[in-house]
């Protein structure tokens, strides 16, 4: 692509009157008699014209570009070839440097006129005009829909000169110049149709396939690749191109790989015409080149790009056996994964062996100073600039690597763009290609974009190729799970999930080499990222310990880094650790390192922060001390990274760590506020996953909460809110009844209540009001929410109240995000204990919610259904804790207006409609048989019992429609509703008798099971002929509770079986006289699948006794035993003999049930015994 050109200067008189003289000296030449064949004079008028423009440096108008280059054509006949090729130029010329848009009328002008010159004028001007074409069409490529079959049609102008048959190598350049430009999208505009898109695809791809042939040039060459390379990018990134068809990918994905070692020094790869989705390398092959060779010195040093001093000999050893293991296949072959990953730790070690060492090695790699040595060759020097090559080296050489470095560069762009196109199922099916694996013992190592990222001299480069690592690895959480390690050595094969532990392994090796290697702020920055992308993919649970120890240890001097980016890329880095899988133990013990190991045991030197004060601020220890004990170290510090962040978020700069970037003055008192975001970020995931050791710095941290929310940076005070949220919710998981801390290692409920009193005193209430900054106010309601239900009622009265008054009054808030958050806080509030109890707070947080449910936004509305929901379960508990005193004090009016706007919550998006539906089932439970027979209501119970049967029928997410199913079985407690007897009975039991039957989540029929087996009596089941109908369909799910297309449901199949089965004898116990004639018929018809079932039921009662619920057996059995006793009872009732058989039935299947008991008791006491 061109580059995008300077803005027109809308200048002053002098230059615009300079261009504005030759327009007029155009125009006057096109007035004069004669024009159309100009003479001789008049032609070297024109060419002397055409040459002080494209020299002339002045920058015009838009308008006066336009109007002089439409006059020059409209001069320039077609048969003048070398004034047709200079007006190209000068096209090519004041494109390339002024940015003009064109109206459609001179730009179809201009392409006729480049067009038709290429159809007319000698082959040697068009390389000129495909270079104005190039200019022209650039972002304009939706103007051009008109020439399009000209350009890109079969017989296209661009297809011809751009063919592989093309001998003249310059020509075919500019043609596929040309092509790429006019693939550009521009968003809001129409793009390319499919056939031109096709044949411009092929016409790249067929470039990229081919070979260099001996009579082209390596720069010529590489343009022509560059080209190939920007047009597909192009396609990709216009958003139509879908790579469908495997063959397409995998030939796209090919050639890319070989141009993304295009000219890589030291290297040369072989890549097959097409690669194919499989889990492991088998397609890339290497062969040794001379420069490998590791006899000859020179040759050795090529392969590093620099060598350190002999003051830092290890050093510099280490990251040249890192750059050279890579792909020097040689050692290779010798070298396991295992063995460096040692040596790593050795040179660590021996680094930091000696005081002065660490001292004098301060300024070395994790500084970002570069070490050259005056032996390594010139050209591979490593500068952050983007200059490729020094002017001393200067020649064709130095230009040639430089195109090379750019073709590799393209390429890797490309493959982003491939990366962002396709889905990433189908990309990891490629991941052997692109991502290393260990080597074999005896085999080379693979090559892989960690080559380019260890071995490429240009630090762009090396960026591009971790920017398309942490790429593929962003969102790779679930391809990587299937990881584990090999435990069995001695496998005939390796399975696939050993290979991707394997790959992930020789992941952090290569990226933890680059690490050490690498001086170029900007790569190392994207190395860290791409180590952070790793490591919140990465499946350490199932692998062996040991790989967050190595990145833990490796990253901590560049917390210090002079570089703010590397600062804040370490942090982010740190906070991917202690995120990932929460709580680790590796990650619980490196935490706990003491806080002189934990800047220092990496090796570096690099300045710390130093305050007395500050227990992780230590000076390296003294040579004789130990490490865990430094002099002048009373207590150790529980967690050096919780204080490393407190100190960066809290305590002003300090001189040693100066910004490299321009963007942060260091005139300012703390760190840049990217660092202390980072830092809070930190701190907020360390609580997450780590409460248990954050909460020694509970107040402390509420401190810093304060400390944020009281600055001016809308960021600082949003991190700060969002930290004590954190904090928060942690001390709530603490307390929950599931928990599994136990009760003297919680955060004590004084110690809660002083925390929320310090936050309620201090900025907390401000941010809560500070309407100018919504984001905030969002972020403190939802802290507000994570208050203690047990600190809350300690609380004084006064904050009690301030609390309540705010969130009920940003209730009301004009913003949805503040709205949202409020409702959801008082969703919260009305399940503490010491607050629902209150009619009055009940009834004013049912008012806020029913506002908050007609809100236009979908987000409010999910959030007050949620509340509604949270708001009716505190109904039901009051219910049945303070009985029929809260009912009749609770309103009727808003009774009603719930039920009914919870009626039309249930026909709102699904978000909503999933609380909306519990709410009515607690509800309709809540009902007394005064609000029953109350005319008002009976129409509003109608409308909602509705609701809930066509959404139990509906094809809602499983959410909603297992909550509908809920809401019955509550509805269904209730005695006061006319069960049995109203028409809405026999709909409410057939859509829960067809969803257990019929529906392909197994929750919700499990859930519906359920539901059928709540009413108590025999009369809400309704006449014989419901009651049995109700029997059959249960008997038919029973039967099917092993058919499911989808394996995930077969887990819960089980489940299904046990609450059918306690569905069929909770009806059993129920049946009347009538009811058994049917019930007897149906166990005729699958009397031994039935059985077979129900012995299986009552065996897991069995097995899950083994595990310690008993309980549960008993009730089994007593639930047999009752429909028997109850059956036996009726038996003389009946006419024939179906009561007997039934019971007898029964009967047998208990008894098989206790001869399988005592065999297995048998069996278990032998064992015992023997």
């Amino acid at each position: 692509h061109r580059r995008p050109g300077r803005e027109l200067k809308m200048a002053g008189p002098e230059p615009g009157g300079s261009f504005r003289h030759c327009l007029a000296r155009l125009s006057a030449l096109r007035l004069q008699p004669g024009s159309e064949q100009p003479s001789g004079g008049r032609r070297t008028e024109l060419h002397l014209l055409l040459d002080q423009l494209i020299s002339d440096s002045c920058g015009p108008a838009a308008v006066d570009v336009c109007a002089l280059l439409v006059q020059a054509c409209q001069l320039v006949h077609l048969d003048q070839a070398h004034l047709v090729s200079k007006v190209c130029q000068l096209i090519y010329h004041l494109l390339n440097r002024f940015q003009v848009t064109f109206d459609e009328q001179n730009l179809n002008f201009l392409l006729f006129y480049c067009i038709s010159s290429l159809k007319q004028c000698s082959s040697w001007t068009h390389v000129e005009v495909l270079q104005a074409l190039a200019a022209l069409v650039y972002n304009n490529g939706p103007k051009c829909q008109k020439y399009l079959p000209d350009l890109l049609g079969k017989t296209g102008l661009l297809v011809q000169f751009s063919d592989s048959a093309q001998p003249n190598m310059e020509l075919r350049t500019a043609a596929l110049h040309s092509m790429a430009n006019l693939c550009l999208s521009v968003p809001g505009q129409p793009y390319l149709d499919e056939p031109y898109r096709s044949v411009c695809f092929q016409t790249f791809l067929s470039v990229l396939q081919s070979s260099k042939t001996s009579d082209v040039d390596d720069i010529t060459f590489c343009v022509l690749l560059q080209n190939a390379l920007k047009g597909i990018q192009s396609l990709l990134n216009g958003g139509k191109m879908k790579l469908m068809q495997a063959d397409q990918l995998g030939s796209l994905l090919a050639v890319l790989k070989k141009c993304m070692f295009h000219g890589l020094p030291g290297l040369s790869i072989e890549v097959p015409a097409a690669l194919y989705p499989a889990p492991l390398p088998q397609y890339d092959k290497r062969s040794p080149v001379k420069q490998e060779q590791p006899e000859p010195a020179a040759s050795k040093t090529t392969g590093n790009r620099r060598k350190k001093s002999k003051g830092k000999q290890k050093k510099g050893e280490f990251a040249e056996e890192g750059r050279e293991d890579l792909c020097d296949t040689g050692k290779e072959s010798i070298r396991g994964v295992d063995m460096l990953k040692l040596r790593l730790g050795d040179a660590q070690k021996s680094r930091c062996s000696d005081p002065q060492t660490c001292a004098s090695d301060a300024a070395c790699v994790p500084a970002g100073k570069d070490h050259l040595s005056s032996h390594c060759t010139s050209w591979k020097r490593i500068s952050s600039s983007e200059s490729e090559y020094s002017d001393a080296e200067g020649g064709i050489q130095s230009k040639t690597r430089s195109y090379q470095a750019k073709v590799r560069q393209g390429a890797l762009a490309c493959f982003l763009s491939t990366i962002k196109s396709i889905e990433k199922r189908v990309l990891y099916g490629y991941w052997s290609a692109f991502v290393p694996d260990a080597p074999g013992i005896g085999s080379p190592q693979s090559v892989s974009l960690m080559t380019i990222a260890l071995k490429d001299p240009s630090p762009k480069t090396r960026a591009c190729s971790l920017q398309v690592l942490s790429a593929i690895l962003e969102g790779s959480k679930q391809f990587l799970s299937v990881a584990e390690d090999a435990n069995d050595h001695k496998r005939a094969f390796t399975p696939f999930s050993v290979t991707i532990a394997s790959s992930i392994r020789e992941l952090h090796r290569c990226l933890l080499l680059a690490l050490v290697a690498e001086s170029s702020f900007q790569t190392l920055t994207q190395i860290i990222k791409c180590l952070a992308n790793l490591v919140s993919n990465a499946p350490y649970s199932r692998l062996n310990p040991g790989l967050l120890t190595r990145v833990w240890n490796q990253i901590k001097p560049y917390i210090c880094h002079k570089d703010v980016n590397v600062r804040v890329s370490s942090l982010t880095l740190l906070g991917a650790v202690v995120s990932a899988q929460a709580p680790l133990p590796e990650v619980q013990l490196l935490l706990q390192q003491p806080s002189s190991s934990g800047l220092n045991s990496s090796g570096s030197g690099t300045p710390h922060r130093f305050n007395s004060s500050e227990q992780w601020r230590k000076a390296p220890p003294l040579e004789g001390e130990s490490p865990d004990n430094p002099a002048g170290c009373t207590s150790p510090e529980p967690c050096w990274l919780i204080r490393l962040c407190i100190s960066i978020v809290v305590l002003p700069r300090e001189d040693s760590c100066s910004d490299s970037d321009a963007n942060f003055p260091s005139g300012s008192v703390y760190e840049p506020s990217p660092v202390r975001l980072e830092s809070l970020q930190v701190l907020a995931l360390l609580v997450k996953g780590y409460f248990s050791m954050a909460q020694t710095y509970l107040l402390e941290l509420g401190e810093v909460a304060c400390k944020c929310m009281e600055e001016m940076d809308p960021s600082i005070q949003l991190h700060g809110a969002k930290l004590l949220e954190e904090l928060g919710t942690g001390i709530v998981q603490q307390y929950k009844p599931d928990s599994a801390v136990a009760p003297e290692q919680r955060v004590p409920v004084s110690t809660v209540v002083t925390f929320w009193t310090m936050m309620l005193n201090g900025p907390l209430p401000g941010a809560l009001q500070n309407s100018q900054h919504a984001t905030l106010q969002t972020s403190a309601c939802d802290a507000l929410s994570s208050i203690l239900p047990e600190a809350f009622g300690s609380l004084q009265n006064d904050q009690q109240i301030l609390c309540i008054t705010l969130l009920l009054g940003l209730n009301h808030s004009e913003t949805p995000l503040v709205k949202a958050a409020a409702a959801r806080a008082l969703g919260v509030y009305i399940l503490f204990s010491c607050l629902r109890q209150d009619v009055m707070f009940v009834a004013d947080t049912a008012n806020a919610i029913l506002n908050s449910l007609h809100d236009k936004s979908p987000n409010v509305r999910a959030k007050a259904a949620w509340s509604l929901g949270n708001l009716t379960d505190t109904l039901i508990v009051n219910m049945e804790t303070m009985g029929q005193s809260f009912q009749e004090e609770f309103s009727d009016l808003l009774l009603l207006k719930m039920l009914r706007s919870a009626t039309e919550a249930s026909k709102d998006k699904d978000k909503v409609k999933s609380n909306a539906v519990r709410a009515l089932g607690n509800l309709l439970h809540f009902l007394q048989p005064y609000h029953v027979a109350n005319p008002r209501f009976k129409e509003a119970i109608e409308e909602s019992l509705q609701a809930l049967i066509s959404t139990v029928l509906s094809e809602a997410t499983m959410k909603v429609r297992w909550n509908a199913c809920y809401a019955l079985g509550n509805v269904f407690k209730n005695t006061a509703l006319p069960l049995g007897e109203a028409p809405w009975t026999t709909q409410a039991y057939n859509a829960l008798s067809s969803v257990v039957k019929s529906c392909k989540n197994f929750k919700i029929r499990i859930k519906s099971a359920m539901a059928l087996s709540i009413p108590s009596k025999r009369e809400c089941y309704g006449p014989t002929e419901q009651f049995c109908q109700i029997w059959d369909a249960l008997v038919e799910a029973l039967q099917k509770s092993e058919d499911t297309e989808d394996f995930l449901e077969f887990k819960y199949s089980a489940s299904l079986r046990t609450q059918i089965c306690q569905a069929l004898l909770h009806l059993l116990s129920l049946a009347k006289s009538t009811d058994l004639p049917l019930i007897w018929r149906t166990i005729t018809a699958n009397g031994d699948a039935i059985k077979s079932y129900v012995l299986q039921y009552m065996k897991c009662g069995i097995e899950e006794n083994e595990a310690g619920t008993r309980t549960d057996l008993c009730e089994r059995e007593r639930k047999l035993k009752g429909a028997i006793e109850h059956l036996s009872g009726i038996e003389k009732q009946v006419e024939g003999k179906a009561g007997l058989r039934v019971c007898g039935y029964l009967e047998g299947i208990l008894t098989n049930h206790a001869n399988a008991t005592d065999s297995s008791e048998l069996l278990r006491g032998w064992s015992f015994h023997s």
